[in-house]
């Protein structure tokens, strides 16, 4: 995996772009009380059986903030921790949810790029879609948060030292002719031109650079990636390619796969919806509505169950 951990780790020093702007299905409830809520959750979790229902009403109905004062609240008045409290209170995928929305956007990330990567064998798909999705300034954030929780470097972790000295090119123009004649014009791929051009450059730069790539390749980007190299590295590629084109619509058709069988694959579908709701979950629902003719809320509710599913409906945030 050396040649996918070299683009990951350049990703996480070197992601161009823009700061983005945000379509969240979560934000900050009118009216809040965090003393009454805190409250609320202590009774709920005190219920014989626990009241699943209230503590999804109050925490997937707050903005992150929020629901660190609702913590804040329930510690003074319990005398006990909320996430602790949390923990012993729910189980399964429900938990799941809940206690990372307790954490703060770039402390998920961090996490998740943390269970990806440690143990036995390395969860490339769940590394991909976090590094390559994420923005210049989340990724900032998320290698602070990471040394932060885990006294460990994140470069470090995902991809070792890092060799090398990536090319930069000058001009669009050369870029795009780069990209055609570091793989389908060669025989064999200049794998480090593209991992330079696509980790150095800017989001709106990068999309005008894939759009004058069809001029001088009788393929389009995905289709090249697709001819030129395997493996964990073409996905990582192929899903750089399409977070630069349309982020939103990446997540939906993960969202997408993620549902397809009888089952939802509960792990994908809790972290998009998780850490993605107070970022652009809204826009992710009109492009997935767009792709499949029904609605992510539909599709949710087709394929889960019980709590986990009522959770999960609450974070979308309506059927449209």
């Amino acid at each position: 995996m050396a040649l996918v951990s070299e683009f990951l780790g350049q990703l996480t020093l070197n992601f161009g772009g823009e700061s983005e702007p945000k379509f969240p299905t979560v934000v900050a409830a009118d009216n809040f009380d965090p003393a009454k809520d805190a409250a609320r959750i202590e009774t709920a979790i005190k219920t014989k059986g626990v009241d699943e229902q209230t503590i999804i009403d109050i925490l997937t109905r707050r903005s992150y903030s929020q629901r660190r004062d609702v913590a804040f609240e329930y510690e003074k008045r319990s005398k006990k921790d909320l996430i602790t409290a949390l923990k012993g209170a729910l189980s399964g995928c429900l938990e799941a949810v809940i206690l990372g929305l307790m954490k703060n956007t770039a402390q998920y990330d961090a996490t998740e790029i943390r269970a990806s990567i440690k143990g036995l064998g390395t969860d490339e798909e769940t590394l991909i879609e976090m590094l390559c999705s994420r923005s210049a300034a989340e990724l900032l954030e998320i290698k602070r948060v990471y040394k932060e929780m885990f006294k460990k470097d994140l470069d470090k972790d995902v991809a070792g030292d890092t060799s090398g000295d990536f090319r930069t090119l000058l001009l669009a123009l050369v870029q795009v002719k780069a990209l055609y004649e570091a793989g389908v014009k060669r025989k064999g791929t200049d794998v480090a031109t593209w991992i330079s051009i696509m980790s150095e450059r800017s989001v709106p730069h990068l999309q005008k650079v894939f759009d004058r790539y069809k001029s001088y390749s009788p393929y389009d980007m995905k289709e090249s990636i697709r001819k030129e190299v395997k493996g964990d590295l073409e996905k990582s590629f192929l899903t750089l390619v399409e977070c630069f084109e349309n982020k939103q619509q990446y997540f939906a058709n993960r969202l997408s796969e993620a549902m397809k069988g009888k089952s939802a694959k509960e792990k994908v579908v809790t972290r998009i919806m998780v850490s993605r709701c107070e970022v652009d979950l809204m826009k992710i629902r009109t492009e997935f509505k767009r792709l499949n003719q029904k609605s992510l809320y539909q599709t949710i509710a087709e394929h889960t169950k019980g709590d986990y599913q009522k959770a999960l409906l609450s974070l979308c945030g309506g059927d449209d």
